[in-house]
């Protein structure tokens, strides 16, 4: 691969995902495996202003080592640094990066219920400090590959082969290999995503229906001081940032426990280093009431049990069928580029920025509005070449997609 493409991939994280500005802290969280990207993303943060770079290693191959001979009490014991960490995140709010390179299936085989314990221990130890933090950090989320994960997705190929072909569609993903300014091509595409969101937000819906042929026959209600979103966001304090790189999606957090019917999964999700797939989720009440999975029943049915939010939505998320992404035909079992190859909706936590006038309210004010609290969230794709999307609005009809694209009003 053209170094120099990866180059420009890192400066568009670090300008664009980011937009860091002079003399802002960063933070990168890489996996060991992919440190020369990182030392590479570092440097352009760098050269962006950041004042400085800090990088907190992760490594899935130690973390799957740790479950499988660390007992459950040494696991949950969380050290002072880990809470003055915590803390001093909630306090100055540093611009932070995560970089995805896991394999889909890197922590098959651990034990579930230990895993499920610790991350629900530190979550209940450091919601304060996330809480305290929330819309006023900037943040982004992009992807370097692992060889580990490539030959998941290429597993007939050879390691060099996979990882390189993984790479080129990644870098095809955010626009770097298209020729021209990718920085401009980005100001571009979130242009187009601030007239969608114009479009949607003229009507005021009180409910959108899905269907499709697959099972899809859904209802989910809409909070009524709230807005789609997409591309770009603002952070509380006014600063400008692009939070997933890739993007396609335009969304919005729905109301909390208000929706009926089924949604049909139409792609495996990658969850916690393993993969759950064939599945469907109905809801009563707004709540999931009842599940299927082909694989990963287990792992699904602990996901829904995470805490009493999780068997809620937090997001439901436009993707028109045939887009950039999801004409490259590659199933990436990443859902940073999955879901932006399909309509999707995540269970568990929802966003606060879709409140209107969200900077000016406290975390129980968007709460008490209807966004979703959980430990969690976790998109699954729902896309389908003939899935309908309609908005009700006054008792009037609106359609939104129809045959997994936006109509005419919205395109």
């Amino acid at each position: 691969m053209n170094n120099e493409l990866v180059k420009k991939y890192a400066e568009l994280i670090a300008r664009v995902g980011a937009n860091i500005e002079r003399g802002e802290s960063v933070v990168i969280h890489s996996d060991v495996e992919i440190n020369e990207f990182t030392a590479l993303l570092a440097e352009e943060c760098y050269l962006a202003g950041a004042s400085d770079v800090r990088v907190e290693w992760g490594s899935d191959a130690l973390t799957k080592l740790n479950y499988t001979h660390r007992t459950l009490a040494s696991l949950k014991d969380i050290r002072p640094w880990e809470t003055a960490k915590m803390r001093e995140r909630a306090q100055k709010c540093p611009t932070r990066i995560h970089i995805d390179s896991s394999a889909p299936t890197a922590l098959a085989g651990i034990d579930r219920a230990k895993y499920d314990a610790v991350r629900k221990q530190k979550y209940k130890k450091f919601k304060k400090y996330i809480e305290a933090s929330e819309g006023y950090e900037k943040w982004c989320v992009a992807a370097y590959p692992s060889r580990a994960w490539a030959a998941e997705v290429f597993p007939d190929m050879g390691a060099d082969e996979a990882f390189e072909k993984l790479l080129a569609a990644i870098l095809a993903s955010v626009m770097v290999t298209q020729g021209g300014d990718a920085v401009e091509a980005w100001r571009i595409h979130d242009e187009v995503f601030r007239k969608r969101c114009e479009s949607l937000n003229r009507h005021k819906f009180e409910y959108l229906k899905y269907k499709s042929a697959n099972g899809t026959d859904f209802r989910v209600w809409l909070i009524p001081e709230t807005h789609f979103c997409g591309g770009g966001e603002y952070t509380k304090t006014g600063k400008y940032f692009n939070p997933n790189l890739p993007t396609e999606e335009i969304f919005i957090s729905p109301m909390a426990g208000k929706a009926e019917g089924t949604l049909v999964a139409t792609m495996p999700l990658s969850y916690n280093g393993d993969i759950i797939d064939g599945f469907s989720l109905t809801f009563r009440e707004g709540e999931v009431a009842d599940f299927r999975a082909e694989r990963g029943y287990e792992l699904l049915k602990a996901m829904l049990e995470t805490d009493a939010g999780a068997r809620r939505l937090g997001e439901l998320a436009f993707v028109p069928q045939g887009n950039a992404i999801a004409e490259q035909g590659i199933l990436f079992l990443d859902t940073l580029f999955d879901e932006n190859a399909s309509c999707h909706v995540a269970l568990g936590d929802g966003y606060i920025d879709t409140v209107d006038g969200y900077e000016n309210l406290t975390l129980e004010q968007c709460r008490a509005l209807g966004i979703n609290e959980s430990y969690i969230h976790v998109d699954f794709m729902i896309g389908a070449d003939d899935l309908s999307i309609t908005g009700f609005e006054n008792g009037k009809s609106v359609k939104i997609m129809e045959n997994g694209r936006f109509c005419k009003e919205f395109e």
